[in-house]
């Protein structure tokens, strides 16, 4: 399998996983295969390239110019993009398993899940705010009649 391959191959498997997180029922089974299953086909395959191909490559973490000598090889580069598209699609999966449990409907989770997926950081803080207002906002409707009834 060439390279380019793999690349694509890792980027299915992802976005597969994505499309349960989108489109399909919440369904405990889609979930592990979403959040977890598929994340750990693309762990094991970023962990067979890096055992591989990883003492191999040129360059080091110590700086960017450093970081770039080994994304220059192409193995180290698909690894590198696996790790990626795993941790993203496990934490969109957590981020979207949290917002079921806080009784967000979907088409809210939207927004939340298609910034993890481009930019999952920004993602994980997004899910995280739209949860926390969304609990604030619930805590504040339901002491709402209280403080109503002591006026």
């Amino acid at each position: 399998m060439t390279w380019d391959a793999l690349f694509g191959l890792s980027n299915s498997l992802a976005l597969a996983g994505w499309a349960i997180l989108f489109l399909a029922p919440r369904r405990d089974w889609l979930l592990a295969l979403a959040g977890v299953g598929l994340p750990l086909l693309l762990a094991a395959a970023y962990t067979l390239l890096v055992l591989g191909h990883f003492a191999a490559a040129r360059g080091d973490f110590n700086s960017i110019a450093g970081v770039r000598a080994l994304f220059a090889s192409d193995p180290v580069l698909v690894a590198g993009w696996q790790h990626y598209l795993a941790y993203d699609l496990f934490l969109g999966a957590w981020v979207a398993r949290r917002l079921d449990a806080a009784g967000i409907a979907r088409v809210l989770q939207w927004p939340v899940l298609a910034t993890c997926f481009m930019f999952g950081p920004a993602g994980f803080l997004l899910g995280l705010a739209l949860e926390g207002g969304w609990r604030g906002a619930r805590a504040l409707r339901a002491r709402a009649p209280l403080a109503e009834g002591l006026a």
